[in-house]
């Protein structure tokens, strides 16, 4: 859903911004809260987008963190340690030392294997306070443990005062549409909880990933219906497990897509025998997650002011990298079109700032507009120059 501050950030920031709409990430939250039972409480994958995680914390009961830089992003803005899962497949031993030490009151810590539960075990004995961990269930690739680790490290806890299991951690992947999916992990993480409690190693959490889909190229009121289905599936789903403890859905893309805009104006118009081309100040290293199909398919977007006059063209959108592969869009029909024009994208508060190419020929990072629940704007984040991370010698 277009945010209604755009037009109005449009009037008082220059382009390239990404705009954040805070009442609809409150609302997108609360809608799939409303389709969960009652014992299902909601992490956030901040990697998603760092820049509404203090809004996101208040709506949520924890914040998945993968990396130092995500954990020293939370302290700076005073997110509680008691909401933080410290999870991801490498740490290094001083983050683990320095962050048990010095955050005795942290959530939940997850296991990604063998090496990195005696890391976490050591730096417990050393700090002297107990941590709590999450054994994290692979899928078949890189993350995680098979289900035989995942009980010999269970069972290693009870001889360990300081380390507590708490439970299973499973995630399997994103974008995914399929509830018999779904079904089958869910019936395997069942039977693993109750092979631990047969063998007396109680389980009273279990946070997995669903991996609700963002369908970025239907109409957002198709996309809900979509999240609505799939999420009411795994409502039911969760309903036919024998365990009965505490259930949280880690979930990131899902909550913070709704929420987010993308506006890059026109700085140039040409055409050629192979068609018509409007260059912006903006490019796909800067917004990348429309899947690289952009130059395939055509996402919702619009260029805005709307005009009713002038004849209408079929434009060529292409950013200002210099490549013939930073396509926006392709063959979009718009009347009137004229330097200056400013071409947004919906749903663009998953991913498009945080993951990509951002670095490429050392373009600027584009600007980062919030708009609160009242409709106030602010500036979150100015431009970024980059040259200076290419540069050798030059110090940021």
């Amino acid at each position: 859903m277009m945010s209604n501050g755009v037009s109005q950030a449009l009037e008082r920031y220059a382009t390239p911004f990404f705009l954040f709409d805070e009442g609809e990430l409150q609302a997108q939250a609360a809608r799939i809260r409303s389709w969960m039972p009652a014992n299902v409480q909601l992490c956030y994958a901040m990697k998603a987008n760092s820049f509404v995680l203090e809004q996101m914390s208040r709506e949520v009961e924890r914040i998945e963190v993968c990396s130092e830089g995500e954990a020293r992003s939370c302290f700076a803005l005073g997110i509680p340690d008691e909401q933080l899962v410290i999870s991801g497949v490498h740490k290094e031993p001083s983050f683990i030392d320095e962050f048990v030490r010095e955050h005795p009151h942290m959530c939940r810590y997850t296991v990604e294997s063998k090496a990195h539960f005696d890391m976490l075990a050591k730096a417990a004995q050393s700090a002297g306070h107990p941590i709590r961990v999450l054994m994290r269930l692979t899928s078949g690739n890189q993350f995680g443990m098979t289900a035989a680790e995942v009980k010999e490290l269970a069972q290693r806890c009870a001889k360990l005062p300081l380390v507590e299991f708490v439970g299973i951690q499973h995630y399997s992947g994103t974008q995914k549409t399929s509830l018999k999916r779904v079904a089958r992990e869910l019936r395997k993480i069942d039977n693993l909880i109750a092979e631990l409690e047969a063998a007396g190693i109680p389980v009273s959490e279990l946070e997995y990933g669903p991996g609700f889909p963002v369908s970025y190229y239907d109409l957002p009121e198709e996309d809900q219906a979509q999240l609505e289905g799939l999420a009411c599936g795994l409502a039911d789903q969760l309903g036919q497990m024998t365990f009965d403890g505490t259930v949280v859905l880690e979930i990131g893309r899902a909550l913070v897509a709704s929420c987010g805009t993308y506006a890059t104006r026109v700085v140039d118009l040409k055409s050629n025998k192979t068609g018509n081309y409007a260059i912006v100040d903006g490019g796909k290293h800067q917004f990348v997650y429309y899947g690289n199909a952009m130059s395939m398919r055509q996402p919702p977007c619009q260029v805005l002011p709307s005009k009713q006059q002038g004849s209408v063209r079929a434009w060529n959108f292409c950013g200002s990298l210099c490549t013939v592969t930073d396509i926006l869009v392709k063959q979009l029909e718009v009347q009137d079109l004229t330097v200056g024009d400013a071409l947004v994208f919906e749903r663009a508060g998953a991913y498009c700032m945080t993951e990509g190419i951002s670095l490429f020929l050392s373009r600027d990072l584009p600007s980062v507009v919030m708009r609160d629940v009242h409709g106030s704007l602010r500036l979150a984040r100015e431009r970024i120059e980059t040259y200076v991370y290419n540069t050798p010698g030059v110090h940021v």
